[in-house]
């Protein structure tokens, strides 16, 4: 599969410094900062640096740093926030959508870190 990286997507601005953003962590692959228009009390998106899509895109072509990096910025941003259930928060949910049926709205790699309130299922049933 051939991905198409758009450098002009509003997360490669961030990350070049052209859009400011409200940092929560910043490591040597990972950004992760506030979301503009929070969905919960505590609503983080966590990106890898590189220029990467989708969660699969970066799964495949990544680098075992960029990986490692990634997913212990997640943790590192929920120990942050004091959200994971093992750490006496009352736990958060992780959302990456991927392509149209997915409602990615930017096509550059996210997260979404939710806590802070109950969020309801996922997906409605049936």
């Amino acid at each position: 599969m051939s991905y198409s990286y758009d450098d002009q997507n509003v997360f490669a601005r961030i990350l070049r410094g052209e859009i400011p953003c409200k940092k929560v962590l910043e490591t040597e692959h990972s950004l992760a900062f506030e979301d503009i228009q929070p969905k919960t009390p505590h609503h983080v998106l966590v990106i890898p640096k590189g220029p990467y899509i989708t969660y699969d895109h970066f799964a495949q072509e990544a680098s075992d740093a960029e990986i490692a990096d990634f997913t212990r910025a997640i943790g590192q941003v929920c120990d942050q926030l004091g959200i994971g259930p093992g750490r006496g928060g009352d736990g958060y949910r992780l959302i990456a959508n991927a392509g149209p049926h997915g409602v990615q709205e930017v096509p550059h790699l996210h997260v979404h870190i939710l806590a802070g309130r109950p969020i309801g299922r996922m997906i409605a049933r049936d």
